[in-house]
């Protein structure tokens, strides 16, 4: 199993420091059903082809970048980042770090506000940590669950909102037909690449999705490197 299903006492034991980066086995097939059916992810992929959506597989860690990365440009949020794994003595030079949650969890709030996160962020991830550590959360099912199931799982926990839960589906589970229409990075690339710049609906940017499924998460992703050419990891 991966380091996302090991039981709550491997969560305790310090874990590697990195896990390796899977890549889903649709991407491919994915690309090309994009690129014949929609003329702007065909631009994309042939910009951006080279790239992947990469997952660490590895849940905590996935959740607590999400919460990091909540309401604050992408900027602030590596700082924050890289500033928290320092705080808990976590080599950042791995793409693939893993943040162990019983680690986590021993830092108090006043040192995690200390890396530049809000006090809601700190209270935030030290809930989240006891959820893994407890055990709270049903890490083995969650392969046979669908989409929603595990949204509705994930937003049971304090600060765990809808956007945090359907960035989780894609950078760890690597779910395929995602479409997370409360992220600002997504309405801004339809905009751009499908408006000429013009303000965008929900109703419209689900429309331009339709074209995308059954692979809605890979046509986000390739907007997301369309206004940032760096790939995003979980």
């Amino acid at each position: 199993m991966s380091a996302a299903s090991r039981s709550t006492a491997d969560d305790s034991a310090a874990p590697p420091a990195s896990t390796p980066l899977v890549t889903p086995p649709f991407w491919d097939e994915a690309c090309k059903h994009l690129s014949k059916r929609d003329r702007v992810m065909r631009k994309l992929i042939a910009d951006f082809g080279q790239a992947r959506l990469h997952s660490r597989r590895d849940a905590f860690t996935t959740l607590a970048r999400s919460v990091v990365g909540q309401q604050v440009s992408v900027k602030a949020a590596q700082a924050a980042w890289h500033k928290l794994l320092g705080l808990l003595e976590i080599s950042n030079e791995s793409v693939s770090v893993v943040l162990p949650a019983a680690r986590l969890l021993s830092a108090p709030n006043d040192a995690l506000r200390g890396v530049g996160l809000s006090a809601r962020k700190a209270e935030y991830l030290s809930d989240l940590a006891r959820h893994f550590a407890e055990g709270r959360v049903h890490v083995d099912q969650w392969v046979d669950m669908d989409d929603e199931a595990i949204i509705d799982e994930l937003v049971a926990i304090r600060g765990i909102g809808r956007w945090t839960a359907e960035m989780f589906l894609i950078f760890h589970l690597m779910r395929a037909n995602v479409m997370p229409l409360d992220d600002p990075g997504l309405i801004k690339g339809i905009s751009i690449n499908y408006f000429s710049g013009e303000p965008v609906s929900r109703a419209e940017a689900r429309e331009i999705a339709d074209a995308w499924a059954p692979y809605r998460t890979v046509g986000t992703w390739y907007l997301w490197r369309s206004l940032d050419p760096l790939p995003a990891g979980a």
